[in-house]
C-alpha cells in the first residue's frame, strides 16, 4: 500500500475539464475565451480542483474544434492571446491549480506549414513528416479502412500524386512517427509548454502514432465495405518505444504528469503503460465508457447491457493498477454523452443520478477527472434536426446510419443518444438568456434545462447535485483513506447496487450507490460500526438504499 504522504500532488487532488468553447464567453462573440477560464477560477476551487485540463486552444481551423492543430506555439485568436494563457497559467498557480495542456500528437490540420510542405513534393525536408502511399493500381485508395469519421481514412492528394492516412477527418493528415525529425519536433513542443510553467499533459489519440509495418485491408463491418482504421492501426506493436522516448524527453525531471488518452488498451495491459515501468502516470482507457456503446463505437447499433458489465470494466481498471500506477477515474469528457443519460437504465432525476456517480467518482481509487456542467448533473440536450450539430463525428454517424438502412427519425434518435455535443452546449451558470455562459447567442444551442440546472441556482440549494460534489470533494481531500486507500468491489452480483470500500491503515470507507431507480437492500454488516459520512438524499438507514440513493460510510 502507498502511503498518503508518498502521493504526488496530482494523485492527491481533483482533475476537472475545461472545453474552453463553451465555458465562459468574456467578448459576447459567441464562443468561450481564456479569460473565460481566468474569472471562474474560485469556482473550481470551489470544488477541490488542482489540475485543470483545458482541450487544446492552439491556432486551428477549428474543423474538429481545436483537435486539427495548425501552430502548436500559438493561441487561436477565437480564444485569446498567449498573454490570457500565460495569465491563467499564474493566476491558477496561486490557487494551487495548475494548467494541464492537451497535445495532440497524432495528427495535425492540413493548414499546418509542415503538411502544406509535405504535400508539394517526395523530396522536400517534410516529404516524410506524414504518411503517405501511393494508389493501387486501379487508382483506389492504399487499403479499405475507415477514418473514425467516416468515410474512407484515405484522401488523394493531386500535387503529390499519392494518399495520405487521415484516422479522423480527412483534414487531420496522420504524422509519421517513424520519422526522428517528427518525435523531437513534437517534444520540443511539450517542452516549450513545460518551461511555461504548466503541471502536465494530456496526449490525445496516442494509441495510433505507431502504424503497422504491412497496410492490408481487413474484413468490413458495414454497407459501405470499409474497415474500421482503429482495429488495424491502434496499439502496434514498437509504440512503446516511441512513449519511452517521449517520457525521457518530457517528463523526467520535472514535477508534472501525463495522462494518456488510449482507445484500444486493455486493462490487462496497463501494467505496459502506467507505474514505475510505464510511459504515462495516468492513462484513460475506455472500457466502462464502451459497456453501453459496444466496442464498434457505432452509434446505430448500442450494445445490450447490464450494471455488472459496467462494475466488471471498472474492478479490472482498478486491479490492474493496485500496486503499479494510478487510475484517472472518469465517467465524463468531451467527447461521450452525459453521464446521467450513459450509465442509467431507468428513469427517475437527473440530480439524483448525477448524485450517485458523483459518489463513486469522487470516493473510488486514483484522480477523480470531472468535465465541466457535471457536477450540475446535465442531461443530454433535446436535439430536434441534424442540422442543429456542429460535430463532425456526429453527422458522420448520421450519414452512416442512413446508409445501413436506418430512417431520418431512427438515425437522429442515435445521434441525439450519443453526440459528442452533448457534452459542448455552453456551461450554464445563471438562468439568464444565455445560461450566463454569453451575451450574444452562443456556437451551440443552451440546453433546455439551464433555466434550473444552472450554477447560480444551486448554489443556493444544499440538495443539490453542485453542494453534493463540493461535499464529497471536500470529503476526499481530507480524508486518507479516499486518497490512499486500497480498493476492493462488494456486492459484485448485484444488478441494482454499484458498491465498494477503501481501505487504509485501520480505516475504512464504504460507498454504495443504487443505480436502480427501485429501493434496493444490502447486507448491514458492511456498513456495522462506521457513521454515515455523507447521503445523496439527505439521513440514511443501514440495510437499504432509496432508488437513486448514493451512501458513504466511514
Amino acid at each position: 500500500m502507498i502511503r498518503c504522504e508518498d502521493l504526488a500532488w496530482w494523485q492527491k487532488t481533483i482533475a476537472y475539464e475545461v472545453y474552453p468553447k463553451s465555458f465562459l464567453d468574456t467578448r459576447n462573440r459567441g464562443t468561450g475565451t481564456l479569460k473565460g477560464i481566468t474569472a471562474k477560477l474560485d469556482y473550481l476551487q470551489s470544488l477541490g480542483v488542482g489540475a485543470m485540463w483545458i482541450t487544446p486552444c492552439y491556432k486551428s481551423p477549428m474543423v474538429d474544434n481545436g483537435y486539427d492543430v495548425q501552430d502548436y506555439y500559438s493561441i487561436d485568436p477565437s480564444f485569446g492571446t498567449m498573454e490570457d494563457m500565460d495569465e491563467l497559467i499564474a493566476r491558477g498557480r496561486e490557487r494551487g491549480i495548475r494548467v494541464v495542456m492537451d497535445l495532440v500528437f497524432n495528427h495535425t490540420s492540413d493548414q499546418c506549414a509542415w503538411f502544406q510542405a509535405s504535400k508539394k513534393s517526395r523530396n522536400n525536408e517534410y516529404a516524410d513528416w506524414y504518411v503517405w502511399r501511393d494508389a493501387r493500381e486501379d487508382g483506389s485508395a492504399p487499403t479499405n479502412w475507415r477514418s473514425i469519421f467516416g468515410g474512407s481514412a484515405w484522401e488523394w492528394c493531386e500535387k503529390r500524386g499519392q494518399y495520405y492516412l487521415h484516422t479522423f477527418a480527412k483534414q487531420q493528415p496522420d504524422l509519421n512517427w517513424e520519422n526522428p525529425n517528427v518525435r523531437k519536433a513534437l517534444f520540443d513542443i511539450a517542452n516549450y509548454w513545460a518551461d511555461k510553467g504548466v503541471g502536465g499533459f494530456r496526449i490525445d489519440a496516442i494509441t495510433y502514432i505507431k502504424k503497422p509495418v504491412v497496410f492490408a485491408d481487413g474484413p468490413a463491418d458495414g454497407e459501405d465495405g470499409l474497415y474500421p482504421v482503429h482495429n488495424a492501426t491502434a496499439n502496434q506493436p514498437g509504440i512503446l518505444d516511441y512513449l519511452h522516448e517521449f517520457k525521457a524527453a518530457v517528463r523526467d525531471g520535472r514535477d508534472i504528469f501525463m495522462v494518456g488518452e488510449a482507445n484500444g488498451v486493455d486493462a490487462s495491459e496497463l501494467h505496459n503503460w502506467v507505474g514505475e515501468d510505464g510511459v504515462f502516470d495516468l492513462l484513460f482507457e475506455f472500457s466502462h465508457m464502451h459497456v453501453p456503446m459496444g466496442a464498434a463505437e457505432i452509434w446505430c447499433r448500442p450494445a445490450t447491457w447490464t450494471l455488472t458489465d459496467l462494475k466488471r470494466a471498472l474492478a479490472a481498471s482498478q486491479e490492474a493498477t493496485a500496486t503499479n500506477g494510478w487510475y484517472p477515474a472518469f465517467f465524463e469528457n468531451h467527447d461521450q454523452p452525459r453521464s446521467t443519460v450513459n450509465f442509467f437504465q431507468c428513469d427517475g432525476s437527473l440530480a439524483n443520478k448525477a448524485k450517485v456517480l458523483g459518489a463513486v467518482l469522487l470516493t473510488t481509487r486514483g484522480t477523480p477527472f470531472l468535465y465541466q456542467g457535471e457536477e450540475l448533473g446535465y442531461g443530454n440536450a433535446d436535439w430536434r434536426d441534424v442540422d442543429e450539430f456542429d460535430d463532425v463525428q456526429t453527422r458522420a454517424q448520421y450519414d452512416f446510419a442512413k446508409g445501413e438502412g436506418l430512417d431520418d427519425a431512427d438515425a437522429l434518435a442515435a445521434c441525439v443518444r450519443f453526440s459528442r455535443d452533448n457534452a459542448r452546449t455552453p456551461m450554464q451558470w445563471s438562468d439568464g438568456a444565455y445560461a450566463g455562459f454569453s451575451a450574444a447567442a452562443p456556437w451551440l444551442p443552451v440546453h433546455d434545462d439551464h433555466a434550473v440546472c444552472n450554477v447560480e441556482a444551486q448554489e443556493s440549494d444544499p440538495s443539490s447535485p453542485l453542494a453534493w460534489y463540493r461535499e464529497l470533494a471536500a470529503l476526499r481531500l481530507k480524508t486518507p483513506t479516499l486518497l490512499a486507500g486500497d480498493w476492493t468491489e462488494l456486492m459484485g452480483e448485484s444488478e441494482q447496487v454499484l458498491a465498494f470500500k477503501r481501505t487504509y491503515e485501520d480505516a475504512c470507507v464504504v460507498t454504495l450507490a443504487n443505480f436502480s431507480n427501485e429501493p434496493a437492500a444490502y447486507d448491514p454488516a458492511l456498513v456495522e460500526g462506521l457513521t454515515l459520512l455523507a447521503g445523496s438524499q439527505g439521513t440514511a438507514e443501514p440495510g437499504v438504499l432509496r432508488p437513486l440513493e448514493a451512501t458513504v460510510w466511514g
